[in-house]
């Protein structure tokens, strides 16, 4: 009798762990979407685990700099966007650039992740009625009308803890299911060990791909939405360590599930000899060695990636026009339902194309690098300002973790300019 008293007890407080996350579960929902499942797939098929290192110091960075746009909420009661305004000499011309940046950034993100999962839903839908295959943009696109539809009415009920339990669940289901499958396939381990030492693959793309990397898990987005969601969750000054634990975790978080997801592509893919070119090639990660079992968990794990990526994006250009006008978010004003609609006509315009969604995922996330580093000089200037901080004082490694993201995103800064320039 006690068993499964133990065990109930025992699942009780895994749920409670799980549904405890604070806003790191946000950052978690930008950072490791479709864009980043794609990006790792492509690199892990192609690369190996040579960019390993990429994603190592863009979570390290990512958790530094969580760690000090929430301590900064925390510490003055504002939030970024409006902080800049306020505070900077040039902070209107700045919040306005990153406004825009920000939101094209994430608005072409959004393009393809509502067009890569369609495509998997498509895919699953195949699996069990063949009759479909002659139909496949009609089906995708009445898919991501459906999706878009269904996340915008989602979007009206417009309270922050149900946006976040949502994403809990989606996030949940992601990291299950590609550690699941990191059990069928596995890199070499030496592999591993050499993807942390420093290296650009010197093939055509390489460049890109390490921009889209930091690009998807630097995400500015992640950064300047935190103090908007710590605010969300009623947190104030009292709960500095717990905002401390809950970036460090984020980050720890991204790079396990990220890392995961380059070494399943990596097993499956890359000593095969496979790249990664469309969706249904995602799909077939797992099957030569797993049969149509794997694919449906990595369908499900690229799914639930795809579908905790919507709010985030949905959200973000309120967020940014709510920051910047007054450092609060009201879900239930006119201002956000209209901005949201047009995020959603703008996820379709993909879909309605007919375009590959894996290039417009991998694009989007390089052209989301642009935007970084006026981001991180923003919040150096402010947590370094006496007149902002008053008896606050920024420590020095965190200044030093600031600074060495600053030169990080600067260098990869200049090397998606030239991958873009390369493409084009």
């Amino acid at each position: 009798m006690d068993v499964p008293t133990t065990n109930k007890s025992l699942l009780k407080k895994i749920i409670a762990i799980v549904l405890g996350f604070g806003p790191g579960i946000f950052a978690i929902g930008y950072t490791i979407g479709t864009g980043s499942v794609t990006s790792m797939i492509v690199a892990g098929s192609k690369f190996n685990m040579q960019l390993l290192w990429v994603l190592l110091l863009s979570c390290l960075f990512s958790g530094v700099l969580m760690f000090a746009y929430g301590n900064y909420a925390l510490l003055t009661g504002e939030t970024a966007l409006y902080g800049f305004k306020k505070h900077l000499k040039y902070g209107k011309v700045l919040a306005i650039l990153i406004i825009i940046g920000v939101t094209f950034g994430q608005w072409n993100s959004l393009m393809g992740i509502l067009g890569i999962s369609s495509n998997i839903i498509f895919e699953i839908l195949v699996l069990n009625f063949e009759s479909l295959k002659g139909y496949e943009y009609e089906t995708v696109l009445i898919t991501a009308i459906v999706i878009i539809v269904a996340f915008y009415l989602l979007m009206l009920v417009g309270k922050y803890t149900f946006f976040e339990k949502i994403l809990v669940i989606f996030v949940t289901l992601m990291g299950m299911s590609f550690l699941l499958s990191l059990f069928f396939v596995q890199p070499l381990s030496v592999d591993v060990v050499k993807g942390l030492i420093p290296t650009i693959p010197d093939v055509p793309g390489g460049k890109m791909l390490v921009a889209a990397f930091v690009g998807t898990t630097m995400a500015a987005a992640t950064f300047l939405s935190r103090p908007l969601f710590v605010k969300g969750k009623g947190w104030t000054i009292k709960n500095l360590n717990q905002q401390k634990k809950d970036s460090i975790t984020a980050a720890i978080l991204i790079f396990i599930i990220s890392a995961t997801i380059m070494a399943v592509a990596a097993g499956a893919l890359f000593y095969e000899g496979k790249e990664v070119m469309h969706v249904l090639d995602m799909a077939n990660t797992l099957k030569p060695v797993a049969g149509k079992w794997a694919v449906t968990i990595f369908f499900f794990g690229a799914l639930s990636a795809g579908l905790s990526s919507i709010f985030p994006c949905l959200l973000i250009a309120p967020l940014l026009i709510a920051d910047y006008q007054s450092g609060k978010l009201d879900t239930n004003s006119k201002q956000f339902r209209i901005v949201t609609a047009v995020a959603c006509f703008v996820a379709l315009i993909g879909p309605a194309f007919g375009a590959n969604p894996i290039e417009i995922q991998i694009l989007s996330q390089v052209f989301n690098v642009f935007v970084l580093p006026l981001v991180i000089i923003g919040i150096i200037i402010l947590l370094n300002s006496k007149k902002v901080m008053n008896e606050y004082k920024t420590g020095l490694f965190v200044n030093i973790g600031m600074y060495a993201a600053l030169f990080f995103s600067l260098v990869i800064s200049y090397n998606g300019i030239i991958a873009l320039f390369n493409f084009f």
